[in-house]
C-alpha cells in the first residue's frame, strides 16, 4: 500500500507474495528485464533460532529466483549479499554464502539464453530495519547502551549509496562477477558514542554466531579480484567465464584482505552524525 501510493506509474505493478512460492515468483518475473534480489531473512539471532526458515528463504528462495529468471528470459539478475557470507560463522552468513555461489554458478545453466547473474556484497546499511542504529536510539531513551564487545568493528554503507552502487553494477555486469564497494569502517563503541553521547555503555558478551570483525574480500578471493576506483570486482573460477569480462582495474597485492578492522577508510563521528541527520 505504501509503495503503491508513493510510486504512481502505469509501468509499475505491486505484487504481494513470497520468494519461497515458486509459482508466484514465476508469475512476478514474467515480462521483467532486470531483477534485484534483496529478499532475505537477515537477522543473525533470528536465523540461528529458526534455521529451517532461513534456509527456505535465503537458499530455496534464491533457487526460485534463478529458475524463474532463466525461464522468463530476464536479462540481468543482481543478488544482494553481505560481508557475513565471507568465512561465515553463523547460519545467516552460511545461507548467503550458498546463495552467492548459486547465483554465480547460475550462469552455467543459461544455455543459449541471455540471462546473466552477478552479486553485490557490502556491509551494514546505516539505519536499516533490524540494524544497531535504531536499537541504540531506543536504548538511549532508557539511559543505557548495550554492546557485545568493545573491540567490534563493522563496515557501513548508507541506503542511498547501496542503491546507487547496485545500479552502477547492473549497468556494467557481464555475468559472474561479485562486486564489492570500498566503504568505511567504524568501531561499534564509536557508533554508540555518536548516537548516545554520555550514555552509560554495558558490555554483554558476543552473541551466538557473531564476529569481532567482518571481511568483505578474502586473501583467496584477492588472487582473482581487481581494484577499480571505489570498488573491487571478484571474478569466478568457473568454466563459463570467458574473455567478455570487464576490462581495466588493478591487481591486488599478495595476501590482500579487505577487513573491517584493518580498513584504512574509517568513519569518523562527525561524518556519521551527518549521515544520521540526513535520515
Amino acid at each position: 500500500m505504501e509503495m503503491r501510493s508513493l510510486f504512481q506509474d502505469d509501468r509499475l505493478r505491486f505484487l504481494i507474495g513470497d520468494v519461497r512460492d515458486r509459482q508466484r515468483v514465476y508469475r512476478a518475473l514474467n515480462g521483467v528485464d532486470i531483477v534485484v534480489h534483496a529478499a532475505a531473512l537477515k537477522q543473525v539471532p533470528t536465523c540461528e533460532y529458526n534455521p529451517i526458515e532461513a534456509v527456505q528463504t535465503n537458499i530455496e528462495g534464491a533457487i526460485n529466483i534463478i529458475d524463474a529468471s532463466i525461464d522468463n528470459g530476464v536479462e540481468r539478475v543482481m543478488a544482494i549479499s553481505t560481508d557475513k557470507a565471507v568465512h561465515p560463522v553463523n547460519l545467516y552468513g552460511a545461507t548467503k554464502m550458498v546463495a552467492e555461489k548459486l547465483f554465480i554458478q547460475g550462469n552455467s545453466y543459461i544455455g543459449g539464453r541471455e540471462t546473466k547473474f552477478s552479486c553485490v556484497r557490502y556491509g551494514n546499511v546505516v539505519g536499516s530495519r533490524g540494524s544497531v542504529v535504531p536499537i541504540f536510539r531506543e536504548q538511549r531513551e532508557r539511559g543505557e547502551i548495550t554492546i557485545t564487545d568493545e573491540r567490534m568493528t563493522r563496515f557501513w554503507i548508507t541506503l542511498d549509496q547501496g542503491v546507487r552502487f547496485v545500479i552502477q553494477c547492473l549497468e556494467m555486469m557481464k555475468g559472474g562477477e561479485t562486486f564489492v564497494p570500498r566503504i568505511p569502517s567504524m568501531k561499534v563503541t564509536d557508533l554508540a558514542g555518536v548516537i548516545a553521547p554520555g550514555t552509560r555503555i554495558r558490555t554483554i558478551g558476543i552473541r551466538p554466531g557473531e564476529k569481532i570483525h567482518e571481511i568483505l574480500l578474502t586473501e583467496e578471493e584477492a588472487r582473482r579480484a581487481r581494484e577499480f576506483d571505489g570498488y573491487f570486482i571478484i571474478e569466478p573460477e568457473l568454466a563459463f567465464w570467458n574473455s567478455g569480462k570487464i576490462q581495466g582495474g588493478r591487481d591486488l597485492p599478495e595476501g590482500f584482505r579487505y577487513s573491517s578492522n584493518t580498513n584504512t577508510e574509517w568513519l569518523t563521528g562527525d561524518a556519521l552524525m551527518e549521515i544520521l541527520e540526513d535520515g
